[in-house]
């Protein structure tokens, strides 16, 4: 993992050369894990900031929080580690200024996800400085996955299985919607446990599953992202469950979805699930390389189209070490598919206040088509615990 990450930043120190850009100034966890093999804990949310400098023609800098100091540095590959304090004359903002200097140049950063304590610093602190946008650049190098990501993004998609598989043993007419997020958890945990060790560099990585479940049973399926609640499980009951912010190892995060009926369904109920279901096995038919992104979705579309339904959100998006990266099964994105590619594929319909179905999976592009990172039956599922 590291060795792959320095020869990205090297790559990445060529672009940025060949762009004009004097230093990068990177924030985001997503980036700095791809580039630098590390992250940390303590994110910008408690008003600590962690940076990655890169110069065209000089090592790379970590800037990080003292405290986390000693794990960063067992983490990453970089050498050159400056630390900061929330007080006195070591702050990150003195730190950062130090590493800069004071003439950095042509500044990258990623604009749209710079946090804005750090963009206020800059507006205060060089106003006059313009700042490019190196986001464009680090997506298109992300857009291709190694052979190597695509093993870890297999061992997630098995992580995801066996919390699908709890989810599903813990539907039981009367028990709370927490109860499967429970099982959920301690399932992907002990899945994930058992592909990593204690050394090295994995020695930092945790198993642990964690955010909060995305789960919804009942009428308010249509209410796609509500969490698992009290709320108890009825017969007949649809259940609803996403990974998207769950299912994820060594950083790389995959989509999965799923949708359960307890015991019984209605016609009504089963008619939106199977629309549901084929519109995305339309998308998944259409994917292949040289095609682009948008047609995917157009497959889709038909199907949804065709059963009266209007499309809601786009199809799919790329994923890897950020929930979102480029492109998007949608229209209006011409992006051509290239194998390596890693995509959530989508199927939803949501009927407001009524009902729901939805299913969804990640996939790898292949040379002739794609193939299946998450697996789980993929028909209308009928739980009788």
């Amino acid at each position: 993992m590291l060795e792959q990450a320095r020869q990205r930043t090297s790559v990445f120190q060529q672009r940025l050369k060949d762009t004009g850009v004097d230093v990068a100034v990177l924030t985001d966890e997503a980036s700095i894990a791809w580039l630098a093999g590390f992250w940390g804990y303590l994110s910008v949310e408690f008003g600590r900031p962690t940076f990655l400098i890169i110069r065209p023609d000089d090592e790379p800098v970590v800037i990080t929080p003292l405290m986390e100091s000693e794990m960063v540095s067992k983490m990453t590959w970089v050498e050159h580690i400056e630390t900061w304090e929330d007080s006195g004359p070591n702050r990150w903002e003195n730190v950062l200024t130090r590493v800069l200097g004071e003439t950095p140049g042509a500044i990258g950063v990623e604009r749209h996800v710079i946090p804005p304590i750090v963009r206020n610093w800059f507006d205060d602190q060089m106003p006059g400085v313009g700042l490019n946008d190196v986001a464009p650049t680090l997506g298109a190098m992300r857009m291709i996955k190694s052979p190597e990501e695509i093993v870890v993004m297999r061992q997630a998609g098995q992580v995801a299985g066996a919390m699908m598989a709890a989810a599903e043993g813990a539907l039981t007419e009367g028990a709370p919607e927490y109860e499967a997020a429970l099982a959920v958890i301690d399932a992907g945990t002990r899945k994930a446990a058992g592909f990593l060790t204690a050394k090295g560099w994995e020695a930092f990585v945790s198993p642990m599953i964690h955010n909060l479940q995305v789960m919804q049973s009942g009428r308010d399926t249509s209410m796609v992202h509500r969490r698992a609640s009290v709320k108890l499980l009825e017969r007949g009951d649809p259940v609803y469950f996403c990974f998207c912010k769950m299912a994820q190892f060594k950083q790389y995060k995959l989509g999965f979805d799923r949708m359960f009926f307890i015991k019984e369904l209605s016609d009504e109920a089963a008619s939106v699930q199977e629309a549901a279901i084929d519109a995305q096995q339309a998308a998944l038919a259409a994917l292949k390389p040289g095609v682009t992104a948008e047609s995917i979705a157009a497959a889709a579309d038909e199907v949804y189209h065709a059963r009266g339904y209007a499309t809601g959100y786009r199809t799919g998006r790329s994923i890897g070490m950020s929930y979102l990266e480029a492109p998007e099964l949608k229209a209006g994105d011409k992006t051509v598919i290239q194998a390596g590619m890693t995509f959530a594929v989508d199927g939803g319909i949501s009927v407001d206040g009524k009902l729901g179905g939805r299913i969804g999976d990640s996939v790898v592009v292949t040379d002739t088509g794609f193939e299946y990172l998450t697996e789980y039956p993929r028909k209308v599922l009928l739980v009788d615990n």
